[in-house]
């Protein structure tokens, strides 16, 4: 044996160990450990009280967050929340905690069912479950309050960088597609004064959107429409967001969201589709865990340019430009290309 053969087999051990460390971490957000340590430093035992949990098992949790940087040990037997850790808590302007808390309940399918997944091609969710992921939400609505959460949370964290990217000045009217509990649009029009928004979503969804604009303050310049987006998309828009949406899906059915919203458009409209957005080849990037992720909970995937360039000319649309909001997160805009794509079929089977 070669003397570096046993320090590779310790680094793989450790890569295949960072399971260990996420389940760490989305145990802590379901425990609701960051707001716990909100105020400052507390004992393991009255840590142990409040979160309901064994106090020797809590103390190594919270002895291998430590390690990674989340919470710090204060004296013996107290630890505090540290600046990394912030976005743990649910009050932190960039909190995270529901996104973690959703992972975990997630995580164990996607890990369970990834082999699964590579084998067959297709998404273990439906398998597992009887149900594909987004219908699960709908008839568990405990669980889709969950995910609502998390998307809200995550989209307050990007919503900068993509008001700073998006060139959105001057804009009359935003159809936001599959837009969610409306975070993303209120914000927007929050922005924007003069901008009125559509809402396009699923009846579950609806609902709660209504609270959003009304508490807001935005609720007199949008409208929300209850539907599907690979039926039919409301028209007169001069910006179309898609967030987070394609990456839920195949390519098929991608492309059939792409062309409801190009049957919606005008000549001067465009699409801009929030995304991460991969690169070309093998280089590192923090979705490609999200890409196989997504593979196996949905069948949908994390796309390169040349990948969305394809779509769109499939869907009668053309590449315009890809813009980083952030480290993680792009902006993919379309404009429409000289054909319009005829209707679909009246459902999706």
């Amino acid at each position: 044996m070669d003397p570096g053969d046993a320090d590779d087999a310790y680094a793989l051990l450790a890569k295949g160990e960072l399971i260990v460390h996420a389940r760490a971490l989305q145990t802590a957000a379901e425990l609701g450990l960051g707001d716990l340590l909100a105020g400052g430093p507390r004992t393991v035992g009255a840590l142990a009280e409040a979160a309901g949990c064994e106090p020797d098992a809590l103390r190594r949790l919270l002895g291998l967050l430590a390690g990674d940087g989340v919470v710090a040990r204060v004296g013996d037997d107290r630890f505090e929340l540290t600046r990394a850790g912030g976005p743990l808590s649910s009050d932190h302007p960039a909190s995270v905690r529901s996104v973690l808390a959703m992972d975990g309940a997630v995580a164990p399918l996607v890990i369970g069912a990834t082999g699964h997944t590579v084998a067959t091609g297709e998404p273990a969710f439906p398998q597992a479950l009887g149900s594909d992921f987004y219908d699960h939400l709908d008839a568990h609505p405990e669980q889709g309050e969950v995910f609502d959460r998390a998307m809200d949370d995550l989209t307050r964290v990007v919503v900068p960088g993509l008001l700073s990217v998006c060139g959105l000045s001057g804009t009359e009217r935003v159809v936001d597609v599959g837009g969610g509990n409306g975070t993303l649009l209120a914000e927007i029009l929050r922005a924007h004064p003069r901008a009125e928004g559509v809402l396009l979503e699923t009846p579950r969804v609806a609902d709660t959107a209504r609270i959003r604009f009304r508490d807001q303050g935005t609720a007199e310049r949008c409208r929300i429409v209850p539907g599907d987006f690979f039926e039919h998309v409301p028209e007169g828009g001069d910006v179309y967001l898609l967030k987070w949406v394609l990456h839920n899906w195949p390519d098929e059915d991608a492309l059939r969201i792409l062309r409801s919203c190009r049957r919606a458009m005008g000549p001067g409209a465009r699409l801009l589709v929030v995304e991460s957005v991969l690169p070309d080849g093998d280089g590192p990037h923090p979705s490609r865990a999200m890409d196989l992720a997504m593979l196996v909970l949905s069948g949908g995937r994390e796309r390169t340019r040349s990948d969305y360039a394809a779509l769109f000319d499939r869907a009668g649309l053309r590449l315009e430009s890809v813009r980083d909001a952030d480290a993680r997160y792009g902006v993919v805009e379309a404009v429409p290309g000289e054909t319009v794509p005829g209707p679909e079929k009246p459902s999706r089977t």
